[in-house]
């Protein structure tokens, strides 16, 4: 049976009447969610750690802007846009000692409440919105009087207003004039990290890199691999967006159509499909979440190099070669240009 999708109609702003929220973190979740609520009338206030890059930028952006443990004393309802990483320390340290029976937490991913790196305080709501898209899609398409489909979900319902709530925040940050669909922290969590690692970054990186080294190791010059490989595979996933896989094939030469369906399942086969089983019983037994919480205490070495193993890998060398030669492409310096978080 297909989801319930909320819209507009079902969510109500009034739900914040006399009330404060607090975003907590101002970074790229953490400035559209501020942002986009202010636009929509409510208060709000930002919380950052006192050395925070981001104190300067949420002033200047007409924000009040205080300590994490301020922000939580005082407001009523508040986002938690921490990476997962330093969620729980952030929590023991300057949001549990300021919360008080009545409040409400809002994720924007559950991995640190469903692998119980946070407990919550009994008494107090614990929901999530998450916006299907990246930060700053949130504020773009909010401006342009769209939104970006989201997730809610309740974990603690403390005082019977957590969907009420979350369907309010979703509201506010545009997310119902696209759709909302409820889901559990459970279920957004362990999808969230199986399509992570298994399609959309670790498949699908390692899939162009394993097409290129096959192509320049028969031979082959790399920037004609680089092409067939990464290059056109946006033309596809676009399509794939837009239309479905159906969609996409009823866009592409037969010849193209035919590889597809014969020669596909021979790269993506069952043993691939073994692997992905394993993939997500390690995220599902929280095998995979206590790895990474001790390669991040443990000073990230391991992380830290197969990062840079990747970027030293001739794709890189060659696609950034490529790229200059089209004016057309957007030049953008993502590793400039981190966004600050709270810690």
């Amino acid at each position: 049976m297909p989801a319930k999708v909320y819209t507009e109609k079902d969510a109500n702003l009034s739900v914040f009447k006399n009330k404060t929220l607090a975003v907590l973190g101002f970074g790229s979740q953490g400035h559209a969610h501020a942002m986009n609520l202010k636009d929509s009338g409510c208060k709000v206030i930002v919380g950052l750690y006192p050395k925070s890059k981001s104190w300067k930028v949420a002033k200047a952006k007409g924000f009040e802007v205080m300590t994490t443990a301020e922000a939580v004393k005082k407001a009523d309802v508040m986002l938690v846009a921490i990476p997962d990483m330093k969620q729980a320390d952030v929590y023991k340290k300057d949001i549990e000692p300021n919360l008080k029976k009545g409040k409400t937490l809002v994720f924007i991913h559950g991995l640190a409440v469903h692998y119980k790196l946070i407990k919550p305080l009994k008494g107090i709501n614990v929901i999530m919105v998450a916006p299907k898209g990246p930060g700053h899609i949130v504020r773009q398409q909010y401006l342009e009087g769209k939104g970006v489909p989201a997730l809610i979900a309740i974990y603690q319902d403390a005082d019977k207003k957590a969907k009420q709530i979350a369907l309010a925040w979703a509201k506010g940050i545009g997310g119902t004039r696209a759709g909302v669909i409820q889901t559990t922290f459970k279920e957004e969590t362990e999808t969230d990290l199986f399509g992570e690692q298994a399609v959309l970054c670790g498949g699908a990186s390692a899939l162009v890199t394993a097409g290129f080294e096959t192509l320049v190791k028969a031979g082959y010059q790399p920037e004609m691999a680089y092409f067939e490989c990464l290059h056109e595979l946006k033309l596809i996933v676009d399509l794939m967006i837009e239309s479905g896989i159906s969609g996409m094939r009823f866009s592409i030469s037969e010849t193209a159509k035919y590889g597809d369906v014969t020669r596909g399942p021979r790269v993506i086969n069952a043993s691939s499909k073994k692997a992905m089983g394993e993939i997500l019983k390690e995220i599902q037994s929280g095998k995979f979440t206590r790895q990474w919480v001790n390669e991040y205490k443990s000073g990230l070495k391991n992380y830290n190099k197969l990062l840079k193993a990747g970027e030293k890998h001739q794709i890189e060398k060659t696609g950034q070669r490529l790229r200059a030669l089209m004016p057309w492409m957007p030049k953008r310096n993502i590793k400039g240009a981190q966004a600050s978080y709270t810690k």
